[in-house]
C-alpha cells in the first residue's frame, strides 16, 4: 500500500490534523519525519496524528515520531496519536512509547 500523508491547520484546536495511510518504514520514514518537521517549522502547534488509516510502522517509523516529539517539546507541544490500531499499538507497548505519546483511546494488543 502507498504511503499517503495529509495535514491541515485546525485553527479551532489550535493544531496540526494529520492524516496517514499505508505504511511507515524505511523507505519512507524520513519523508514522514521531514513532512511534519516542516509542519512545526511552519507553526509549532499540537501534532494530532490519525492512525485510522496505518496498516503498519517499524522501527525507523517509530524513530522518526520520537525525532518529532522532541522538536514539538522544544515548543512546549504535543504529538498526539488517534486510532492507533492493535499491531501498531503493541509495538508502542514493548518498546514503552506509550507514555511517551499521547494516545487516545485504549491501547489493545
Amino acid at each position: 500500500m502507498d504511503f499517503v500523508i495529509n495535514s491541515n491547520l485546525n485553527e479551532q484546536n489550535n493544531c496540526w490534523d494529520v492524516d496517514v495511510t499505508g505504511e511507515i518504514d524505511i523507505f519512507n520514514s524520513a519523508e514522514f519525519k521531514t513532512t511534519l518537521l516542516k509542519l512545526l517549522d511552519e507553526k509549532p502547534l499540537d501534532l494530532s496524528i490519525d492512525c485510522k488509516k496505518l496498516t503498519y510502522i517499524d522501527s525507523t517509523g517509530l524513530g522518526a515520531l520520537v525525532a518529532v516529539l522532541k522538536k514539538t517539546k522544544e515548543f512546549e507541544k504535543n504529538v498526539i496519536l488517534k486510532n492507533v490500531k492493535p499491531n501498531s499499538a503493541k509495538l508502542f507497548k514493548i518498546t514503552s512509547l506509550d507514555k511517551v505519546f499521547k494516545i487516545e483511546g485504549e491501547l489493545n494488543e
